[in-house]
């Protein structure tokens, strides 16, 4: 008969001093890898800028709403598209639902992230009634902001295009 030899005893290192100086260097280096990585992505994808001077922002923020609720009262409803070839759509109607026969429509697009320059849009009415934008712009996003002026008023709509 034979008899099995009996499993020697697995030897556990014991845990020193230098295990846990690797694990806490390990760590830091990862919390400060994702740190730098996160505030590398973050300066490189928004310039930081929303207004010019933010104190001057603020002083105007009451005539801003006074100005917002002139044009709700105006019950003028202006929609903007964006045409599959690049150019801006704009119907606009007066508050009893009548296109506009001689609007001025002029729009300003803006890159969000500042990555292109801002363009100027002027419009032309079509046969429909609408008015549709003389230049094009590139695929992308870009916030909107159209400005419909007749007869000594105006509305301004912001619109988000992805």
């Amino acid at each position: 008969m034979m008899s099995a030899a009996a499993p020697q005893p697995r030897r556990v290192r014991p845990f020193t001093g230098r295990h846990m100086t690797i694990i806490i260097i390990s760590f830091f280096a990862v919390v400060i890898s994702v740190n730098l990585l996160m505030a590398r992505l973050a300066v490189s994808t928004f310039g930081g800028k929303v207004v010019e001077n933010s104190y001057v922002a603020s002083q105007n923020f009451n005539d801003w709403l006074a100005e917002a609720r002139a044009q709700k009262a105006l019950g003028w409803r202006v929609t903007v598209a964006r045409e599959s070839d690049g150019r801006a759509l704009v119907d606009a109607r007066d508050a009893s639902g009548q296109l506009f026969a001689n609007a001025r429509v002029t729009a300003l697009a803006r890159h969000p992230l500042g990555r292109r320059p801002d363009r100027r849009l002027s419009f032309s009415r079509i046969e429909d009634g609408r008015y549709v934008a003389d230049q094009r712009l590139e695929a992308g996003r870009w916030t909107v902001i159209v400005t419909v002026a007749d007869s000594g008023q105006l509305v301004r709509v912001v619109d988000d295009w992805s």
